[in-house]
């Protein structure tokens, strides 16, 4: 007997940075920014506009939450490192999980059902980014380039908050 694939995004339970379970359940009806992330990138300083986002948008009901991946080798491998970089350097709040992979065969289910909910699109380098819709089905992907606080993203965000509570 198998189980049944998650039917959404808050159907995963991921493991929390600071060690035990990150039951997306939690946060069930509201859009999920999720973003595979690393320390040792260029595009590393869009950890602070993802804060903000967190700051901006999290009082309304948007959950940012940051993935570390060492799938393009530029990550600790250590998660108490990774936590210890991300608040000295950023002063990260948002939610962030242990070290997951994000492509490939090896994706991690969580990354697997986002990648194809969006249409086939896994990350293709860090910073990736998957806005989840409040019904937890609907995703829509947006690329490294595309910035914490670039007009598509947000309005993006924007939108999913407007779209009210799932049914």
């Amino acid at each position: 007997m198998t189980a049944a694939a998650p039917a959404t995004a808050f159907d995963f339970t991921l493991e929390a940075i600071e060690g035990g379970p990150l039951a997306l359940s939690a946060y069930r009806g509201r859009p999920l920014l999720v973003v595979n992330t690393a320390s040792f990138c260029g595009y590393t300083p869009q950890y602070a506009g993802l804060q903000k986002l967190h700051e901006q948008y999290g009082p309304k009901g948007l959950l940012v939450l940051g993935v570390p991946s060492q799938d393009f080798n530029q990550e600790s491998a250590e998660t108490k490192k990774i936590k210890e970089f991300c608040d000295a350097n950023f002063g990260v709040t948002f939610p962030m999980t242990t070290l997951a992979h994000v492509q490939g065969s090896r994706a991690s289910p969580f990354y697997a059902f986002l990648a194809a909910q969006a249409g086939g699109q896994p990350p293709r380098w860090n910073f990736h980014k998957y806005l989840v819709a409040r019904d937890g089905r609907r995703v829509t992907s947006f690329s490294t380039q595309t910035g914490p606080q670039s007009p598509a993203l947000v309005q993006a965000i924007e939108a999913a908050l407007a779209a009210g509570p799932a049914a």
